[in-house]
């Protein structure tokens, strides 16, 4: 956590604490240093990174070539706006609509940017193309999902934390059962304009919908005329053992929105990724960002791309996330209740009787090993994708030791 204010250590430790407790940080360790799957705090204790920095970096800390790729950028234009043009957003938006199947991007600077624009495009689209009357567009969203936390987006989070003390709420979302294919098809009316969803729900705890589900979900938004809005901001880049989580069903959505690790834990930067019909309803004026697409934040996107084209850490979080969940499903212990896991992505959900997540968490801090609680009882382990088979029986001595 960062802050611009001046404060005592005590202040700093009380607001980390704040933080902490409302689930928006982990737990209080002030990384001073990190490379690969490891992070350094002040004092010179080395803690194992199995958040992949709230899954904002995918490659691991400080990757050789991202660094590199940032720094050649500085050596030229850092940053522009929207007055400029830059000679790396072309090549992105290339090198990403071809990634991912499409033909367009409109890129942002954020996860939560990246989805108002999916539901901007998805909203225009349905009045210009569909032929929806005015200010009727509905966008369907699930329960439990995390689409970020902007005013627009926590009016269709179910999340009590969320929503409190923010609205009124904006109107135009319907929400429906995760994973549930019969309340979608309930749910689609004349004005549906999209359906919003993430392939697997990370911040609910790494919930992974049914088999066939994401097929259905294509099938139906073909045959209703609805977009189908694949928000693989968590999920996307590799972290489920594929460039994208919907390549586990073989599906195509009609829009991908990217964030998090697509700047490689450098700089921020998201994208919409979709067909010229679809983004291309949006004309000059329409929507834009002053920093979205500037050319540091694109030069190591680009960079991002090219490491995944090699398909080394998709193959990595595939071998081992399947080693990874064999173990831990192994693990003799009465407190687990479920164990969802999709590559190097794993919710480890605990029973009620053996108390939230977060003591867990804490525990294993205390061990060197950095996780996430989430929704009370889960914990999330999501390390970087960097990460070997040694490491990994690192954190498998430490987990069983505190789950046991």
């Amino acid at each position: 956590m960062t802050t611009t204010m001046t404060m005592t250590g005590a202040q700093h430790i009380e607001l980390v604490d704040h933080y902490a407790a409302h689930n928006y940080h982990p737990l209080p360790v002030v990384v001073a240093q990190a490379e690969g799957v490891w992070v350094e705090d002040a004092d010179g204790k080395r803690y194992m990174d199995m958040l992949a920095a709230y899954s904002a970096l995918n490659f691991g800390h400080r990757h050789p070539e991202l660094i590199a790729a940032a720094k050649e950028q500085l050596d030229n234009v850092t940053l522009t706006s929207r007055a400029f043009q830059n000679d790396q957003l072309g090549p992105l938006c290339r090198e990403l609509a071809e990634l991912c199947g499409m033909e367009m991007v409109l890129p942002m600077n954020t996860g939560a940017e990246g989805v108002e624009t999916a539901i901007k495009t998805a909203r225009k689209w349905g009045y210009t193309k569909k032929g929806v009357p005015d200010e009727k567009a509905k966008i369907i969203c699930c329960k439990d999902n995390f689409h970020g936390r902007t005013t627009t987006i926590v009016s269709f989070s179910t999340d009590p934390v969320c929503r409190e003390g923010f609205g009124p709420f904006m109107p135009g979302f319907e929400i429906i059962d995760y994973g549930d294919i019969d309340a979608l098809r309930a749910a689609i009316d004349e004005n549906t304009v999209g359906f919003l969803v993430e392939p697997i729900q990370g911040e609910a705890g790494i919930i992974i919908p049914p088999d066939g589900y994401l097929r259905q979900v294509r099938e139906l938004c073909s045959e209703k005329n609805v977009l189908f809005i694949a928000d693989e901001i968590q999920s996307g880049l590799g972290r489920t053992g594929y460039t994208f989580a919907c390549e586990h069903e073989n599906v195509q959505p009609d829009i991908y929105i990217l964030g998090k690790a697509l700047g490689g834990g450098i700089m921020p930067i998201s994208a919409v990724i979709s067909s010229r019909e679809i983004l291309g309803v949006f004309q000059p004026g329409n929507h834009g960002s002053t920093f979205g697409g500037n050319p540091l934040a694109c030069a190591i996107a680009r960079r991002v791309i090219e490491i995944l084209k090699t398909g080394q850490y998709q193959n990595n979080a595939r071998e081992l996330g399947q080693y990874l969940a064999e173990q831990l499903h192994a693990l003799k212990t009465d407190k687990i209740k479920e164990i969802r896991a999709r590559g190097l992505w794993v919710g480890i959900e605990f029973k009620p009787a053996a108390g939230v997540a977060r003591t867990y968490c804490e525990a294993l801090l205390q061990e060197g090993l950095l996780c996430k609680d989430t929704h009370a009882q889960t914990m999330r382990l999501a390390p970087p994708l960097c990460i070997t088979r040694e490491e990994l029986d690192w954190a498998l001595e430490r987990l069983r030791k505190v789950l046991a």
